[in-house]
């Protein structure tokens, strides 16, 4: 009988100190892809350490962080129409890299429809998680038209384009970053069952009014994935699917959340308030009610989060909104934060995160 490694788990995320030299690979784990938060951008570039993407997000090297995905599979990386990317037969990582522009619905559209493409190509239809990287992400481009909204409408041109059904949009994050330009990066699934869910407390991203800008923004509250465990020390990318019996390990990846209740911001300028209600939010998104309701066996609590990422705007506000957090989460969650802006100036707090 083949051992089946369930530790580490086959897809997993950690995050590690950017001043340290990286930690060598443990037997039957290889790494898939490595997000770096630094000063400056870099990348993306195909490396040992499969797809690596530095993202201007610190102000200082010391307060950067490295976001490392690793999975039990063996890696292979290629690159198509300027998406970098890794795969090791079950979850596909891609990233790219937007250049300053004065405006961007056109290379959003372009980098997301070479994304999508890729992903169908190889079979890795389950898109499940995406992040984007946005300098200026308040201000307005060339066009008078803010560079967030901007970018929505490239990316749900893209969608469009690709007759990618609104029910399957995944979890996301559209964040500032520091300088100009947009980087981005996501998850992808072969075989994995996954489950976009929506916010009772919500109106669906993807069905906001037009105040918010040509196109609303294409993503879910979160994603549930039931991910395949794979047999230890043997396959390739090109391995058929796993047998029924295979071990499998589920995840929720909630999209970055901050204070909005329907489709309006609330609790303008009080940062507790609306880190409050951000939690109510997530909190609402991945309980038992709403997972029941998109038909999962069960839900998580803020508790279950594992992996956090937290925004906020003014560097002022960190402090309070650490003390929140570490009120809300469990005490051995691993918690990043990050001085950004937020993707509507009137919001000052946003919050993704990873249950289990």
């Amino acid at each position: 009988m083949t051992d089946v490694a369930l530790t580490p788990d086959t897809l997993d995320v950690e995050f590690r100190k950017r001043t340290e030299a990286p930690a060598p690979d443990f037997p039957g784990v290889h790494t898939l892809g490595v997000v770096e938060y630094g000063p400056r951008p870099a990348g993306p570039s195909l490396t040992h350490r499969g797809v690596e993407l530095t993202v201007p997000m610190a102000a200082a090297e010391a307060d950067g962080f490295a976001e490392v995905w690793t999975t039990t599979r063996p890696v292979r990386t290629g690159y198509h129409r300027g998406i970098h990317y890794a795969y090791d037969g079950e979850h596909l990582f891609c990233a790219g890299r937007l250049p300053a522009a004065r405006s961007y619905a056109r290379q959003t559209e372009e980098a997301y429809t070479a994304l999508l493409e890729l992903a169908g190509e190889l079979g890795y239809h389950s898109l499940f998680r995406m992040w984007n990287f946005i300098g200026r992400i308040n201000e307005d481009n060339a066009e008078r038209l803010e560079i967030y909204r901007d970018f929505c409408l490239g990316r749900a041109t893209a969608f469009e384009k690709s007759r990618y059904p609104l029910r399957r949009l995944s979890a996301a994050t559209g964040i500032g970053a520091l300088g100009e330009g947009i980087s981005f990066c996501a998850l992808s699934a072969k075989s994995g069952s996954c489950t976009p869910l929506e916010n009772p407390r919500q109106i669906a991203a993807y069905h906001y009014p037009p105040r918010y800008g040509p196109k609303s923004p294409s993503f879910a509250r979160a994603t549930h994935v039931r991910h395949t465990a794979a047999a230890t020390g043997t396959g390739t990318a090109e391995d058929a699917p796993p047998p029924l019996d295979t071990p499998t390990h589920d995840r929720l990846y909630v999209s970055g959340t901050a204070s909005i209740v329907g489709h309006a911001s609330v609790h303008a300028g009080r940062i507790e308030e609306q880190v409050r209600t951000t939690l109510d939010n997530i909190a609402g998104v991945i309980g038992d009610a709403n997972a029941a309701a998109h038909g999962l066996a069960h839900g998580y609590r803020l508790t279950d989060l594992y992996r956090a990422k937290v925004y906020v705007r003014h560097a002022g506000h960190l402090d309070a909104v650490r003390r929140l957090c570490a009120e809300a989460f469990a005490p051995e969650a691993e918690i990043a934060y990050l001085n950004v802006d937020i993707c509507r100036s009137d919001l000052l707090v946003e919050i993704e995160g990873i249950a289990r």
